[in-house]
Formats: C-alpha cells, structure tokens, sequence
C-alpha cells in the first residue's frame, strides 16, 4: 500500500484521533453553555425557530451551529456531553478535508495538501474549537467548503452551475452559524487575495452563474433573520444590540492580533518564519500560491485589526490561510534541511523542535510537580502520558540531531495526539475544590424537598445547564418578583446578599449552603464569583 495514495485515509484516522478522543473530558465553558441550554430548550420546549436561553429570547447568534447540537442530543443524550461537541468535531473534519481538496487543486501536490492539513489539524486555536461545542468552527467550517467550490468555479470550465449553487448553499449555512463574521475575516480576504494573484478571468461569461450563488446565499442567509424579526418584536432590539458590540464591546488596539501566529500553538516558529516572505518566496515550490496563501493570511489579520472588539479566538479564520501558508515552509524542510549549512536556517529548526521535546523529556518531573495534588486515582494516565511524551521527546531529538525532518515533524503530530488521549483525562487532576457542590445536586435537593428554587439576579450559563432545566430570575432592572409559592428558594450571588435580605425582610430566610462550582478552592485566583451561588430557603410568614 502506497503512502501516497492513501492520504485521505490517514488524514481520517490522524483527525479521529484529534478530534473524537475523550470528547467529553474537558467540563462545558460559558460559550458552550449557552448553546447546550439553547439546544436543551430546542429539544424540551419545541423552540426551534425562535430560540430561547432560560425561557428569554436568544437571537444574538443564528442557530444552525444549535439546531446541530440539539439533533445530536436527541440521538445520544441531551446530557451527554460528547454529543453535543460531536457537531463541532464533525465540522472541523470537514473543514479539514475541504482544505485538503483545496491545498491539492491550488499546487496540484497531494503530499504538500498532506502537510497543510495535518499542520492545520493540530494548530492550536483549531483544536480548542473542534473540541468546544462554540459557533466559530461552524461558520469557517461552512466558509472554507464555499471558498473551494468558489476556486472551482473561478478556475474551471465545467459543473458551474453545481459549484455555485452549492456554494451559495455553505455560504447560507455559514451566514447562520455566525452571521457576517467569516464573510468578513475569511471570504473577503480569500476572494481579494485571489485577484491580486490570480486575476478573475473570464468574469463576463460568469456573471449569470454568479447571480445565482448571490441569489441562493442570500435566501439561506436571511430567511431566519426575517422570520425572528416578523414573528417577535423583541428581535430587531436584540439584533441592534449585537450589532452595536462590534465597536462598543472588548475593545481592543489595533495592533492587538499581531501575535497572530502563536494562535498555531507549535507551529509557531514555522509560521512565524513562513510569513517572512522575502526569505521564502524563492525556496518553495509553487511561488504564485506561496504569494497568495500570504496575502490571504495577512489581508484576513488587518480586516480583523480594524474591528474595534477583538478577542483571541476570533483570530480562528486566520489559523486556515496560515496552515497553507506554514506548509510551503515545512515542505521546503523536507527537501532541503540535510543540506542547509547557514546556521541563521537550521537554529529556528532546532529551537522550535528541540523545545518541543523538551517539554516531553521534562513532563514526568513536571508534570508531577504541577499535578501532585490531585493525582489521586488518575495515576494511570499520568504514567501513560510521561512515558509516551518521554519517548517522544528522545526520539525528536535523536532525528533532529540526524536531520530527519520527516521524522521529527510526524513526531509533533503524535505529540498533540498523545496529550488528546493520555493528557486530558487528568483534566480531572486540576479539579482540586474541597467545596465543590454541582447545580445538578441543587436540582435533586428540589425535587426531593418539593419546593421551586429561583435565581435572584444574575443567570450564569454553566450554573443553569448544570441545574437541567430553566431557573426563573426575579430581579429584572430594579424590580424583584415575589414568588407566590409559601415556602420556595433563591440562589443568591455572595455581593447580592444583602439586596436579598433587604427585599425579603418581610419572610423567614434560611441559609442553607453554598453551591460552587468552581473547579479551584477560594483561595486560587481563579476562582470566580460568577460560578458559585447561595441557597436560603424563604417561608412566608
């Protein structure tokens, strides 16, 4: 069996191994909660057009990226976690084959397509969403499946008509998964960045086929957001809102992605050095699609700069141009490291590498003196984590010191995968709070006492999908709701305590416990206020 003619078979079983182990070991974050609870409340309360979080209206995102989510709870289990990040990790699958398919088409190399998916598969920032059942992923996803039948209609005679149908069909399913925001960061830089290198030839022959993909991607797009906004008032406040965030809300400078390139996680230095267009552009193999993998990395990073909100993991669309584009590197590696001499070369290698295994080398004395704490019952994973990293690491060092750089770069595939299967079970190990009490158990303690449980004030998403049901809040704005109930409880947040007391001076209030879930004790600073809460039992008088 020839390598060569079975990189899609590898690709697969390279991606199953990042993207389906141990799904469901890390605990679910705000992103994700909302969209379980959203997805919980498609399923329980038959929301599944006007989508709803807690019982209120939720129109700030689309909800394909929901709609997903909820099908595969049904399936498998609305509190199965892995279910319900199953969706992500499929669509990143896909991204992944179609930016194969794209890289092949683009240098018509099936080994550089090879490279660039496997780099892009075990980016940082991909792995983190692919695991995390979040919007992100999907709208690039959906975008990176437009944009290569976008390059085949641009650059082909033949299925016009199919590619832009189809395309305006995943650019709509992108539009609802996270309106505009991939248009923006990933489109718009490809299709500037094609121009530039590629020119748009024979465009005046296109434009019916293109009417087309406008005329469908436009339905697709919009028909959810008509619908919400005819059928609920509340919706276009709701929108405004959202929209109005892009400049008001995690304001940033500038300059603040131009770190850009550390989003890879191990790829950085080879990104870093990939960018360094000068350099390269006479080493690599195809120089027209070296050219236009940069511009399309480096157009993407200044449309995002100039948006005033900013957040990391919005940098996630660059992470796909910058795959294709680190590749052109990493394959000038393959070819040529045995006989680079000039030290200003081969050093990075090493750095970038050689730290690498380093870090595998070390684990087991660090990784014990991190993780002691909690190691209680988890040592079987530790011990399979340090030995494989361990291995790992003398073996990138020993092809490293042979210049074999095949060798080294499958290794720091097999470096993320290990700490996918052997590292995230001890995830377990950081949860060290002695105080530790679930919403889940508050929801038990409820139905056993037979008494209605409230939250006063604020609605912390990972608190409310881990009590499983909807939780009524009673203070909206300045007002508080008494509940008609005779006895009943109020979760109640540590600096809203005394506006409780003061409103519900009138009743008896017990004090029952504390409910936190914070995976860390109050005496580490991560330890957030958000994620714990007070019950008092209140009995009218």
């Amino acid at each position: 069996m020839k390598v060569e003619k079975n990189y899609l078979l590898l690709l697969s079983l390279i991606c199953a191994a990042i993207f389906f182990v141990n799904l469901g070991s890390l605990p679910v974050n705000i992103m994700e909660a909302r969209n379980f609870i959203t997805a919980r409340e498609m399923l329980v309360d038959g929301n599944w057009l006007l989508t709803t979080i807690n019982g209120e209206p939720r129109y700030q995102k689309p909800p394909l990226p929901t709609w997903l989510t909820a099908i595969s709870a049904a399936m498998f289990g609305i509190k199965n976690v892995w279910a319900l990040r199953l969706p992500a990790a499929i669509i990143t699958v896909v991204l992944i084959f179609f930016s194969y398919k794209f890289s092949q088409k683009l240098t018509s190399g099936k080994f550089f397509a090879f490279i660039s998916s496997l780099i892009m598969a075990t980016s940082f920032y991909v792995v983190a969403s692919a695991r995390d059942g979040q919007w992100d992923i999907y709208t690039h996803g959906f975008m990176v499946v437009c944009i290569y039948l976008l390059f085949l209609f641009f650059t082909q005679e033949k299925h016009i008509y199919r590619n832009t149908i189809l395309a305006g069909l995943f650019f709509g399913f992108s539009f609802l998964s996270k309106g505009p925001v991939s248009l923006y960061a990933l489109l718009l830089p490809f299709l500037l960045a094609f121009g530039i290198v590629y020119k748009f030839r024979n465009f005046k022959s296109r434009w019916l086929p293109l009417f087309v993909f406008l005329f469908v991607a436009t339905i697709v797009s919009a028909w959810w957001h008509w619908y919400t906004l005819t059928f609920d008032p509340a919706a276009a406040a709701i929108t405004k809102k959202e929209t109005t965030n892009w400049i008001s809300y995690e304001t940033k400078p500038f300059y603040y992605y131009w770190s850009f390139f550390t989003q890879s996680g191990v790829w950085t230095i080879p990104a870093f050095i990939a960018l360094l267009y000068p350099y390269l552009k006479n080493r690599v193999i195809n120089k027209k699609a070296y050219l236009f993998t940069f511009l399309w990395t480096i157009i993407s990073v200044v449309l995002l700069s100039l948006i005033p909100e900013k957040k990391s993991r919005y940098l996630l669309p660059v992470l796909i141009p910058m795959a294709l584009n680190t590749a052109f590197y990493i394959e000038y590696l393959f070819r040529k490291f045995k006989e680079i001499r000039d030290k200003r070369e081969t050093w990075p290698v090493y750095f970038n590498f050689g730290l690498i295994a380093l870090i595998g080398i070390a684990f087991p004395i660090g990784g014990y003196i991190f993780l002691k704490n909690g190691l209680s019952g988890n040592w079987i994973w530790f011990v399979l984590l340090s030995i494989t990293l361990f291995a790992i690491g003398i073996l990138m060092f020993r092809n490293l010191l042979r210049r074999k750089i095949a060798s080294v770069f499958y290794l720091t595939i097999a470096f993320i995968v290990i700490i996918i299967w052997f590292g995230l079970p001890l995830s377990a190990a950081i949860t060290n709070n002695p105080d530790y009490k679930s919403f889940s158990e508050l929801n038990r303690f409820g139905n056993e006492k037979q008494i209605i449980i409230y939250e006063f004030s604020d609605m912390t998403p990972e608190l409310i999908w881990d009590y499983g049901e909807k939780m009524e809040i009673l203070k909206t704005g300045d007002k508080v709701s008494i509940p008609e109930e005779k006895e009943f409880g109020v979760m109640v947040s540590e600096n809203n305590i005394e506006h409780f007391e003061a409103v519900f001076t009138p009743f008896k209030t017990k004090r029952i416990g504390r409910y936190d879930m914070n995976p860390k004790g109050r005496e580490s600073r991560t330890h957030k206020d958000r994620l714990y809460r007070d019950l008092f039992i209140v009995t009218k008088q």
